[in-house]
């Protein structure tokens, strides 16, 4: 069996740095493209309540959830503080992703639009039934009331890979609802196919993809500090 790629460079720092930049992008994009956000607004057009739905929900399970994946490897200290920032990120994670999920709903229902009948809402519910239930799963057996050693031991390569599973998931929700409203706003005449907000848009979600490729790379790979150990053992 092919064992895990040894990584020689700084994954963990690109990886945060294009987190932060995602996050950043999308706010930029609600801010400066969209015209701001709310979660009440006499608008007829209700979009800036719409315009929380993505921000809070790339920032959550796409950011949030990416340094939460990762706080094992890259938070110093014991392992209990190391778990203890994983729940606390990844329940804010939830948090943020709850309210993105109550904003899009709140949007359509205003506005008398249909709900769940896209590809991006089923894979977006699907990612945060997914995500609430390996949190809730996770909590339960390690941190409190905790299971037995036997268990953890056996739950634990599962929760990893569900992990692993869901920030995918997350990443392919989130292109997928950029690709959505690029596409519902080049019909509707709001932008041009080659706009610098169309451009904007297609550049975040390239970013994406290569953020979701390094986290699951980050993931996978051999800590810091284990690569000659990983090198001497494969060969």
């Amino acid at each position: 069996m092919a064992a895990a790629p040894a990584v020689r460079f700084p994954v963990y720092g690109i990886v945060r740095l294009l987190g932060v930049a995602a996050a950043a992008s999308i706010l930029f994009w609600a801010i400066h493209f969209r015209g701001g956000m709310a979660l009440s607004t006499e608008e007829e057009s209700k979009l800036p309540i719409f315009n929380v739905h993505p921000v809070l929900m790339l920032i959550g399970l796409v950011a949030l959830n990416g340094e939460a994946l990762l706080a094992y490897k890259t938070v110093p200290g014991t392992k209990k503080l190391k778990k203890l920032v994983h729940l606390a990120l990844q329940f804010l994670a939830m948090f943020f992703s709850l309210i993105g999920l109550w904003a899009v709903w709140k949007f359509h229902s205003e506005r008398k639009i249909d709900h769940l009948y896209t590809l991006h809402s089923w894979l977006g519910l699907s990612c945060i039934i997914f995500f609430s239930l390996q949190w809730a799963t996770g909590f339960w057996t390690f941190w409190y009331p905790g299971g037995s050693r036997s268990g953890r031991a056996s739950l634990l390569p599962w929760h990893v890979f569900f992990g692993a599973f869901i920030y995918v998931l997350a990443i392919a929700t989130s292109v997928t609802g950029l690709l959505e409203k690029s596409i519902f706003m080049q019909s509707a005449k709001m932008i041009g196919r080659f706009s610098t907000e169309a451009l904007f848009m297609n550049s975040l979600g390239l970013l994406l993809v290569l953020l979701g490729a390094l986290v699951t790379l980050a993931i996978v790979s051999p800590g810091v500090g284990k690569i000659d150990t990983y090198r001497s053992s494969s060969e």
